[in-house]
């Protein structure tokens, strides 16, 4: 009775340590179709897992859905210097004025950690195309529910790919994304990731984030 106890210990742990060590040895390869989780396993033995989700399409979707909730937080009533002139009816000449949420300093510093905001995203089934999206389930600070959710949310490393994709693609077209947000703060997705990029299609864009 012992020596049964004590192996299926054994076991038990065997396998934690696996998972433990497949955990601490994941890395992430991607491409505009698909993702591919690579991780060693105890002995070493290089293994991978693919999906065959569109990651860099769900991911730049998350990420203009996530500039246009900031864009519009800070609204159009507050201002910035742009650092160039005009010249006033009076002939004399003043520095331009631009709502602050589409100057390069406010933008420069939301690109910086927003695809942290990755891990407030899930992956689940779109129930029209019923392929493999992320989607977020994370209320937002400003929403009544956020204090409870607050109390019981943990960290995972499920959303990393997300990630992943989604700095890549700031880092491949930031110039693009504040090209975008200076002309417009409307409608993101369909100019960074149709027009811009290329990484989503039409048909694509009707899933809700």
């Amino acid at each position: 009775m012992v020596t049964t106890c004590l192996n299926g210990y054994v076991k038990s742990m065997f396998w934690n340590i696996l998972w433990l060590q497949i955990a601490l040895s994941v890395f992430v390869s991607v491409s505009s179709t698909d993702c591919c989780i690579f991780y060693r396993d105890l002995f070493g033995k290089r293994m991978s897992l693919r999906t065959s989700f569109p990651l860099y399409s769900t991911a730049c979707k998350a990420l203009a859905d996530e500039l246009e909730y900031e864009i519009k937080k800070i609204g159009p009533r507050r201002t910035v210097n742009s650092g160039t002139f005009r010249i006033n009816p009076d002939g004399t000449r003043g520095k331009k004025k631009i709502p602050f949420a589409k100057s390069e300093t406010f933008l420069t510093d939301i690109l910086e950690n927003i695809c942290d905001r990755m891990n407030d995203y899930k992956l689940e089934d779109d129930p029209v195309t019923k392929k493999k999206i992320f989607k977020r389930y994370a209320p937002r600070k400003d929403e009544e529910i956020y204090p409870i959710y607050k109390q019981y949310f943990f960290y995972s490393d499920a959303y990393k790919p997300l990630k992943y994709a989604c700095e890549t693609i700031i880092e491949q077209y930031e110039d693009e994304i504040l090209s975008v947000i200076t002309r417009q703060s409307h409608s993101l997705a369909d100019k960074l990731c149709i027009e811009k990029s290329g990484l989503c299609q039409e048909d694509e864009m009707h899933s809700e984030l």
